[in-house]
């Protein structure tokens, strides 16, 4: 099997992002969220809301989110929210460090656990977009954790 060359496989990162803001998975509202949480990027005017239901099992059983932002936020929104589905809340937050550690901090994406989440980790050659790639996560760790605060990416770490 041919190896895919950086150009291609940057056009086929470019398409999933297009493709999850053109149609994003899982937009919307829950019938009966278990926690809710708000997101701000106050650069750019991002706003999201994410929704989960959780089973007895502390597993995310559905997820919803909701808002308006750019291409990035709401691609990363609906990429989150196919990632996360049916894991379990720790596996999530587990998610939620590979993506900022990967963003933030440089550190590749686990390719066994990442999947089409590695079409964000480009995101990181311009720096005044991770923020709008890391909303969506923020605000899903602050739903995760309880944190009824809004996640402001101007001062999540």
């Amino acid at each position: 099997m041919d190896a895919i060359d950086s150009g291609d496989l940057r056009d086929l990162y470019q398409e999933v992002i297009f493709d999850h803001y053109r149609r994003p998975r899982h937009f919307g509202h829950l019938p009966h969220p278990d926690r809710v949480a708000q997101g701000y990027n106050p650069l750019c005017g991002d706003r999201v809301e994410i929704e989960l239901a959780l089973g007895d099992d502390g597993v995310i059983r559905d997820i919803s989110f909701s808002g308006e932002g750019c291409a990035i936020s709401t691609a990363s929104a609906s990429l989150l929210t196919e990632a996360v589905k049916g894991k379990r809340v720790d596996e999530a937050l587990a998610l939620f460090g590979q993506m900022h550690g990967a963003l933030v901090e440089g550190r590749p994406l686990d390719p066994g656990s990442a999947g089409k989440l590695a079409a964000l980790e480009g995101v990181k050659q311009f720096p005044a977009r991770i923020k709008c790639a890391l909303l969506a996560w923020h605000t899903l760790r602050n739903a995760l954790n309880r944190n009824a605060q809004v996640a402001n990416t101007d001062t999540e770490n």
